[in-house]
């Protein structure tokens, strides 16, 4: 990467070539084909899907990587730069509020007005639903735990606080974990699976989802903390820590719906 050009008479950053888009690309293609191809049982379907997981990951992560040199050690994020980055994170949870209102759709679709060939009730005859006041109760509290923790590090880092920073950010972090695991025994311990029927499919896609994008967001969240520690983020200077804050109040909206309407009004 260039320096920036002592003649460039505009604060944008012109990025210079990068062959990181399209590996990520075409990684997600390979890894969209090799799950297609795993869930309908074609032989080594799961090597593909596995190959795709990798290449993406290490894709993102050295994409990622070099944004954060050019934040971090060439000075390429001005202002201008840094609000373009913020108009991209909001468009795209925006983008993620339509994948979840997708699926909110097809549950209350089916669960509103319950077909016949289901007996004509929700749940559906023959499956028995989770607990509301059980794991999911405790889910919902580490999760709005956790939002209050990775507000108070972001106030932290803005008061010049960086212990405050450090210990609300690893909270955080702690709470996701322990959050995602219990999700993992709640779904081990299910009565049903995601073949059982249109509740199962509902279920299993609208708390899968949320899961998925939790995991997302720890790793988000994970990143902020290195930098964090790395004296990397300051007080004036951290876009990326916010947006991922950002992203985890978008996960901890989603999963209030969640509760109240998939646990505890569907499993009623």
């Amino acid at each position: 990467m260039n320096n920036i050009n002592k003649f460039q008479h505009f604060p944008f950053h012109l990025v210079d070539p990068s062959p990181w888009p399209i590996l990520v690309s075409f990684s997600l293609l390979n890894m969209a084909i090799g799950a297609v191809l795993y869930m309908h049982g074609f032989q080594n379907g799961g090597i593909l899907l596995t190959l795709g997981f990798l290449l993406t990951a290490s894709g993102m992560t050295l994409w990622f990587r070099d944004v954060i040199t050019e934040a971090t050690y060439l000075g390429h994020h001005t202002k201008q730069v840094k609000n373009g980055l913020m108009i991209g994170v909001v468009l795209f949870i925006i983008s993620e509020v339509f994948a979840f209102l997708s699926v909110f759709w097809a549950f209350f679709h089916s669960s509103l007005s319950p077909a016949i060939e289901i007996g004509g009730s929700w749940p559906p005859l023959g499956i028995t639903p989770l607990d509301p006041f059980a794991i999911p109760l405790l889910n919902t509290f580490l999760l709005l735990s956790s939002g209050a923790f990775i507000t108070y590090g972001h106030h932290a880092l803005i008061a010049g606080n960086r212990k405050g920073a450090i210990d609300g950010t690893f909270f955080t972090i702690v709470l996701a974990v322990i959050f995602t695991t219990l999700q993992y025994i709640e779904y081990s311990d299910a009565a049903f699976t995601f073949s059982d029927g249109v509740y199962g499919s509902a279920f299993y896609a609208s708390t899968g989802l949320h899961g998925l994008h939790v995991i997302i967001g720890t790793i988000f969240i994970l990143v902020g903390f290195i930098r964090i520690i790395n004296y990397q983020l300051t007080n004036t200077h951290h876009q990326g820590f916010e947006a991922s804050i950002l992203y985890w109040h978008f996960v901890d909206v989603v999963w209030l719906f969640l509760f109240v309407a998939v646990y505890f009004w569907g499993g009623a």
